[in-house]
């Protein structure tokens, strides 16, 4: 039963599953009813009602949540929201808060935080007071190196217990928390950080992943000497055998310190540690877009935000329950590791894997997830792609007694893909895909508990998000693909961009094609029963395995490359959750494209970011397509490839060089790389 079914075996909008009676009573969304019938007077028929409720009276419905979740506030809001403009909402005005208290509420004697797994040890606990105490240790010691709020603290790290204490450290005293991924190059690190100016750098010197070690001391070096407002480096062992003593990675001007030396001691009593009370709109992260056009945007998101939206998403829409253990396969570079970490904020425990997915055995994961005995459980539609090339069935190796919910999440899910668990898994499982993104640090579209599963669909848009298909005259279309836009605002819309001055980028990223509407950039279908359906990006982003990729860093990258003078990269959606991502170059005189050149690109991409920035092929064009303002034409080459008649896919009117195109025209006819079937 591994392989995925074909496609005609399970047809879209198959029913799959639906909760029972029982089921639908139990679940946390139906408690949130119950509390507004008796408590705001409020009934609701179904699922479809209260997110109609939800998305026109926004105001009564954020402030509903404030109440049910009992945020805790040194200063109450004047208002729930002064306008709905968009841009320019402003919500909860007035209010100081801290993201990071509302986590550590939920610190309970002889309870378990966290769960972490690596590929050098096995699952273990972390429980709610050492966590609580490293935390207050780590802040204390930030405070007395003078981190002050608003400072951005950077890490380098992995998905380890360290990032998730730092993050809350950071947060607690209203520094500003960032984060990437160690599989990630320094001029990765340093394209996306340099421009915040960080105080503090936490950092891994190796890593394992795959059953190899993974030396970074290179890479910590060069991202230091890039960093030029840096104060103090937090070193983090690591469990690969390049790890090294912290000094060797500092500067000779600046602090370097252990972390087990910060997070040592006594920070006091509980009750008498501050939490810097912020405003609602103050910075809490930043998390970064994929660079399509330019440097990476860096995203701030607020406290106040984050807080209730994730609140919403991981009680409400994921139906996570107290002590309840989450697991999504992720790393800290990607928005699903500040959603994992964020699950401690409805007393869920995050379950932390740092390694390879498939490594030693293709079912890894399963394993550790039966372990851990999660309740949810989640990853990208490539994963689910890579288990039925494996050939691997869970149901016939775990018991997964614990297992309630799938969460596919990264990338389009196939009809194929939504039956796959219910094949393999369980029969008695709700498969929540969801859809959102970085911008938003949440789920536009989702699960919801209690309406039934429809294959390849996504149950139902998010309460509180106004989510709509719009054709290109911005009109709202049913069983039409058209832009996913948001036409009410949400708290955790990005405040601004950083260095973003008089928030021209901003407004160019969201509201320029459908003013006061927020367009996110991605293809959308939305049926009779508000069944949705993401279909891919409708710009130049690069959707690589869950993970976006701007195509501005791969162009960045290829000039160190002298034997290429142009290059245009794309990504293929393709049936059956596959991908193909080529590279065309376009070379400079007497260059060939042999398999050394071949071997220095995928070196240089794979030094300077990541393993994802790789292509799937590399094709030599003779020329690249672009507009007369210089704007290489990568959306129409991507229509073009999937079948889309050249004259449909391109205005020649606009080309500089429309005779370019008839290269990518035969490739799309007579390739051998890939099939749209």
């Amino acid at each position: 039963m591994a392989n995925l079914a074909g496609d005609n075996s399970t047809r879209e909008g198959e029913l799959l599953w639906s909760p029972t009676a029982a089921q639908r009573d139990r679940t946390n969304l139906a408690t949130y009813q119950r509390w507004l019938q008796v408590h705001r007077g409020l009934h609701f028929a179904d699922y479809g009602s209260l997110w109609e409720w939800s998305v026109r009276e926004i105001e009564s419905f954020w402030q509903s949540l404030w109440d049910y979740f009992d945020i805790c506030a040194s200063v109450p809001p004047r208002a729930v929201l002064t306008s709905r403009r968009m841009p320019g909402a402003d919500w909860f005005p007035g209010c100081r808060l801290n993201f990071a208290h509302h986590a550590l509420r939920n610190e309970v004697p002889g309870a378990t935080a966290l769960l972490y797994v690596s590929e050098t040890a096995g699952l273990r606990p972390l429980a709610w007071p050492e966590l609580a105490r490293q935390v207050r240790c780590l802040a204390t010691r930030l405070r007395e190196h003078d981190i002050e709020p608003g400072d951005r603290v950077v890490a380098y790290l992995p998905n380890v217990p360290e990032a998730v204490i730092a993050m809350l450290a950071t947060t607690a005293i209203g520094a500003v928390w960032v984060s990437c991924a160690p599989e990630f190059g320094a001029r990765g690190v340093l394209d996306r950080v340099t421009q915040l100016e960080p105080k503090v750098l936490l950092c891994i010197d190796a890593y394992r992943y795959g059953g190899k070690d993974f030396d970074r001391r290179e890479e910590v070096r060069q991202i230091v000497a890039g960093l030029h407002h840096l104060e103090l480096i937090i070193h983090v062992a690591g469990s690969a055998k390049a790890s090294s003593p912290a000094p060797a990675l500092a500067a000779p001007d600046l602090r370097a310190r252990a972390w087990q030396d910060l997070v040592a001691g006594d920070a006091g009593n509980a009750q008498d540690f501050k939490f810097e009370q912020v405003p609602f709109d103050h910075p809490l992260w930043i998390l970064f877009s994929s660079g399509t056009t330019g440097l990476p945007k860096a995203i701030v998101h607020g406290h106040g935000g984050i807080l209730l939206e994730m609140l919403k998403l991981v009680h409400l829409q994921l139906d996570v329950h107290p002590g309840e253990r989450v697991f999504f396969y992720t790393t800290t570079g990607w928005m699903m590791w500040n959603f994992l970490a964020s699950s401690l904020l409805c007393n869920g425990c995050p379950v932390l894997y740092d390694g390879h997915p498939a490594y030693p055995d293709a079912d890894v994961l399963w394993h550790w997830a039966d372990a851990s005995e999660a309740s949810l459980f989640g990853a990208s539609p490539a994963y689910v792609d890579m288990l039925a090339g494996a050939g691997v069935v869970p149901r016939d190796k775990y018991r997964l007694s614990h297992l309630r919910t799938i969460m596919p999440a990264g990338s389009p899910v196939t009809a194929a893909h939504t039956a796959w668990f219910y094949d393999n898994v369980k029969r008695d499982l709700w498969v929540a895909t969801g859809s959102g993104g970085t911008d938003c640090c949440t789920g536009f579209v989702g699960g919801v508990a209690t309406l039934p599963v429809y294959a390849g669909e996504i149950q139902a848009p998010s309460l509180g998000v106004a989510a709509q298909s719009f054709n290109d005259r911005g009109e709202s279309v049913i069983d039409e693909v058209g832009e996913l836009v948001i036409t009410q605002p949400m708290p955790s819309m990005p405040l601004y961009f950083w260095r973003d001055v008089d928030g021209v980028r901003y407004r160019d990223s969201y509201f320029n094609v459908f003013p006061g509407v927020w367009r996110h950039g991605d293809f959308f279908r939305i049926n009779e029963r508000r069944g949705c359906f993401v279909l891919g990006r409708s710009d130049a982003t690069l959707n690589r395995y869950g993970v976006r990729i701007g195509t501005a860093e791969i162009y960045r990258a290829l000039t160190a490359v002298d034997a290429i003078e142009d290059a245009l990269i794309v990504n293929l959606d393709l049936p059956r959750g596959r991908f193909f991502m080529p590279l065309f170059v376009k070379l400079k005189r007497d260059a060939v494209l042999d398999a050394a050149l071949e071997r220095r690109i995928v070196d240089c991409l794979r030094r300077e970011y990541t393993p994802r920035h790789v292509p799937d092929r590399i094709v030599a064009v003779p020329d690249i397509p672009m507009t007369r303002t210089g704007k290489k034409m990568e959306v129409p080459v991507r229509r073009i490839l999937l079948g889309l008649a050249a004259d449909k896919a391109a205005s020649r009117d606009v080309m500089a060089n429309p005779e370019s195109l008839e290269y990518f025209v035969d490739y799309a006819r007579t390739q051998q790389d890939y099939s749209i079937q």
